[in-house]
């Protein structure tokens, strides 16, 4: 697959991707590797690529524990304790080997310790091939809610290798792919109806959905990569999904949500506001909306829930001057940002996903 490019990073690919990376090893003096992995990744993940490595520098690895509920300040302040214990200078490089939760913490870590080392991130993931790791996006969550701190700061390049996805479970493959759909929805409609038949794609034709889908993502951040008009597409479905995600998370009596389910249920909530708002398709609505279940179960929320998640709206990033800014569709592939959305119609909208 060709190598797609940024401004400040390249995204390589299987093979290609190891000669660029040990290409790079070679023309950077480097004084030190630091690769962060999971437990998942450390056990699944790391012996492959150390077997595509190619270098003389001592590596370091630094586990951190898996898992959305340990990406915080925490988990961050015990990665820079461990590379100051183990001699990391400026001139250290960190690998973040890992799906999102490694790839934006890492990349937080990297970006502020002794004010910034270079990194590179290896997404292991489909979530983090086609989002996560693509875009700059590096930061912590903040308790229960999402992304809270964090910096835009791209690492010096991806390298995404399919393989790894081998090593996923069923449920986290899914997680991805609500990401996939999403650039469907907000970008191109021919990509979007790609997915509507999933039962005869091929591990090829996922490749070539893989490439596609980072190369919208990347179209889009290069157009806008500090998110002040069109970066703020990539937030379609996130502003429920992200609120539902967090609550569920800080609920010991609801079982966690993956990121891509969480980002499911918003979608088609969204959805729904945007044909009450903007006169969306009912039929696309109600096709989307089947899409979306064909693929991940439906989940239980209760009338008695709505109020909290609502509240937990306050928090998303995209709000300016005390509103919250929704991402809506006026048909597929043509988005519209900034748009207000009364509480009502959020009721509505939560009862429209329940029916």
């Amino acid at each position: 697959m060709i190598s797609i490019t940024n401004d400040t990073y390249t995204v390589h690919f299987n093979t290609n991707g190891y000669d660029k990376l040990n290409n790079y090893l070679k023309d950077n003096r480097f004084s030190k590797i630091f690769i962060i992995v999971d437990n998942n990744t450390h056990s699944h993940c790391l012996p492959h690529f150390l077997s595509h490595l190619e270098t003389n520098l001592e590596c370091e690895i630094i586990e951190i524990e898996a898992g959305e509920a340990h990406k915080n300040i925490e988990t961050c302040v015990g990665v820079w304790s461990a590379l100051s214990d183990l001699g990391a200078d400026r001139k250290a490089l960190i690998i973040n080997l890992g799906g999102g939760v490694v790839t934006d913490l890492g990349g937080f870590v990297a970006c502020t310790f002794k004010r910034g080392l270079k990194y590179i991130n290896v997404p292991t993931s489909l979530l983090a091939m086609v989002d996560a790791s693509v875009g700059g996006k590096t930061g912590v969550d903040l308790g229960a809610l999402k992304n809270q701190v964090g910096v835009i700061s791209s690492g010096d390049m991806v390298v995404i290798d399919t393989s790894f996805l081998d090593t996923l479970p069923q449920n986290h493959l899914k997680s991805g792919l609500a990401e996939m759909l999403k650039h469907g929805l907000i970008y191109d409609k021919s990509y979007w109806n790609k997915f509507l038949d999933l039962n005869i794609l091929t591990l090829i034709d996922l490749d070539g959905l893989i490439h596609e889908s980072v190369q919208i993502k990347n179209t889009i951040v290069t157009e806008d990569p500090y998110e002040n008009g069109l970066r703020k597409t990539l937030n379609f479905g996130h502003t429920l999904g992200h609120a539902i995600e967090s609550y569920f998370l800080s609920q010991s009596d609801k079982e966690e949500l993956l990121h891509g389910e969480a980002i499911a249920i918003g979608m088609i909530m969204e959805t729904y506001i945007s044909s009450e708002l903007l006169g969306f398709p009912k039929d696309d609505l109600e096709a989307i909306k089947q899409a979306f279940l064909k693929i991940f179960d439906k989940v239980t929320i209760d009338s008695s829930d709505y109020g909290a998640i609502i509240d937990l709206l306050k928090y998303d990033k995209k709000n300016e001057h005390g509103n919250i800014n929704f991402v809506l569709l006026e048909q597929i592939g043509k988005p519209k940002i900034d748009c207000l959305v009364e509480h009502e119609l959020l009721v509505r909208a939560f009862e429209y996903y329940k029916s």
